[in-house]
């Protein structure tokens, strides 16, 4: 009895903690709907992306590289390389987990996004599979519901307007990526030298849509860390 008195109190304070993150995903995963509605998406594949993706950057690549005609299998690879930082999180969390059994550990590490992550690992103490089943529960609905909404109010909202839903994705990115280049130089050469060499490659017909952005982000994403390496090693000799 107190054990799973204990239980409910921890799922409760996760569910108490995940609610924050469930206002901030509803406009979110809003427009991540709306967005998807423009794309020509089916509802059932939107509700998909949402429910067994669970990771609103990725989504939202997954349905700019789904509207300019990408394989699968540069769509899978761009948003693995977009997620590779969840092993490093999954990781962080694993050291504040307790002791219980795999399966309870695979089951919320689903759960697991930027946001969540940043509510466990703030946590005084240790986390357990009732704490994040209640974070992750909360969050999780909140992101596939809204994700839901957007795609029905999308289809109440005239033809032209839906038509334009496209440019806003291009303009979330793009307020995404303004702030950290005010603030980071190699951000900036990055986003530059990323930006170029997906030109090159497009418009001189040596990769696909698809190809070019994973080349030109892997490419620019080693040259640019190669170079500051060498860059630090120069000026600790």
């Amino acid at each position: 009895m107190e054990t799973a008195a204990a239980e409910r109190g921890e799922f409760k304070e996760g569910f108490y903690a995940g609610t924050g993150i469930a206002i901030g995903y509803f406009p979110a995963a809003l427009t991540y709907g709306l967005l998807a509605k423009s794309a020509e998406l089916s509802f059932v594949e939107t509700m998909s992306l949402s429910i067994f993706v669970f990771a609103g950057a990725a989504q939202y690549i997954a349905i700019s590289l789904i509207a300019l005609g990408t394989g699968i299998f540069e769509i899978v690879l761009t948003t693995f390389i977009l997620n590779i930082r969840h092993f490093l999180m999954s990781a962080a969390l694993n050291e504040k987990a307790e002791d219980e059994s795999f399966w309870k550990k695979a089951a919320y590490s689903f759960g697991v996004t930027d946001e969540t992550f940043s509510v466990a690992s703030m946590r005084k103490g240790s986390i357990n599979a009732s704490y994040m089943a209640g974070l992750i529960i909360i969050s999780y609905s909140s992101w596939v519901i809204s994700s839901g909404l957007g795609y029905m109010a999308g289809n109440a909202l005239p033809q032209v307007v839906q038509e334009s839903m496209g440019v806003a994705l291009y303009a979330m990115f793009i307020g995404l990526l303004v702030p950290l280049l005010k603030t980071s130089h190699k951000a900036i050469i990055l986003a530059g030298t990323a930006a170029l060499l997906n030109c090159i490659f497009i418009y001189s017909d040596t990769l696909s849509s698809g190809w070019a952005i994973i080349v030109s982000t892997l490419l620019a994403a080693v040259s640019i860390e190669a170079a500051d390496q060498m860059k630090r090693k120069g000026q600790s000799l």
